[in-house]
């Protein structure tokens, strides 16, 4: 229990850095919550700078995968079972993506959470991660949205995930995937509607 609560605690906290928010606050001086979408994530610090709209996007998947690579350490040490350690690493995907979307620094108002759940899982189910991020590209090329790019990726990631069975056939683990994709879809919400009335941004030129 101590081992749980640890991995827990580190990711939650690793999650939580709010890479967006600082980037934009140093190198521009700005509060990325007062534009766009508020939202600190990738995409909306991307309006402001493409550079570090990249650079935000990078580092909140390195911080879902340093999550990843502390449980793995962890679990290294105490020798589980397979199937146990694939559960502890999801459940630190899951607390990453938490810290992520509810960051202690910022009232717990962060981002959506997913290039870092992708980070997180990237050494645990390395393959569903490249088609997930394969499925998000061809969403957002064919349709433009990445929003709903991120959605489609993110819903089916635990179908991926079982499918090259990168779970460890442990239910628990992929009970906790499909937890951490249920949180990433509902912190969409605001896009859902958009797509739905019609009013969300696409990407590129505008047609007509």
């Amino acid at each position: 229990m101590p081992t749980l609560l640890l991995i827990a605690a580190v990711s939650y906290l690793l999650g939580s850095i709010p890479f967006g928010y600082l980037l934009v606050r140093i190198f521009r001086g700005e509060d990325v919550r007062l534009a766009g979408s508020g939202n600190i994530g990738a995409t909306n610090v991307s309006r402001k700078s493409p550079v570090l709209g990249v650079a935000t996007l990078l580092l909140d998947a390195l911080k879902g995968a340093a999550a990843g690579w502390f449980a793995i350490l962890v679990c290294s040490r105490i020798s589980p079972p397979k199937g146990f350690s694939f559960s502890v690493m999801s459940l630190a995907a899951l607390l990453a993506v938490l810290g992520h979307v509810f960051p202690v620094w910022l009232k717990f108002r962060g981002g959506k959470g997913v290039a870092t759940g992708l980070g997180s899982f990237a050494m645990m189910a390395p393959k569903a991660v490249l088609a997930a991020i394969g499925v998000f590209l061809a969403v957002v090329l064919l349709f433009r949205y990445v929003s709903l790019g991120s959605i489609a990726a993110v819903a089916l990631f635990p179908i991926l995930v079982w499918m090259l069975h990168e779970y460890g056939n442990a239910p628990l683990s992929l009970a906790l995937i499909s937890l951490v994709s249920l949180l990433i879809i509902a912190k969409h919400h605001e896009n859902i509607r958009r797509l739905f009335a019609g009013t969300e941004n696409r990407i590129g030129p505008r047609r007509g």
